[in-house]
């Protein structure tokens, strides 16, 4: 990853998968890891993991849960126009650096 690149998503919001086994899922983002570019989508990417029983959970078993999932894979939806956009970032007059729809304009925060 180059030096003073972020991701375009953030916790909370919504995102649409492009690419993957869950290709045209929308989903909540829920946890954003961005050393290895990955987020948590919520009902995207389940996989299953056996476990065996111990201190956190008595009984064990396979479980479903969620993994982490490219952010190359994931794109933004806007608000208004409810498509997965492409955005672009620019500056508020009060200085504030936020995030624009590239296909209507509208400021997606």
């Amino acid at each position: 990853m180059a030096v003073g690149q972020g991701l375009q998503i953030k916790k909370n919001d919504l995102v649409a998968v492009i690419a993957g086994k869950d290709k045209g899922k929308r989903g909540k983002v829920l946890k954003v890891i961005p050393k290895t570019r990955r987020a948590l989508v919520e009902k995207i990417n389940i996989v299953k993991r056996h476990t065996k029983p111990g201190q956190a959970s008595k009984q064990g078993g396979i479980l479903e849960r969620e993994n982490p999932i490219h952010a190359s894979n994931l794109m933004l939806v806007c608000n208004k126009c409810d498509h997965s956009v492409r955005v672009s970032f620019s500056r508020l007059a009060d200085g504030r650096k936020v995030r624009v729809c590239k296909k209507c304009g509208e400021v997606v925060d």
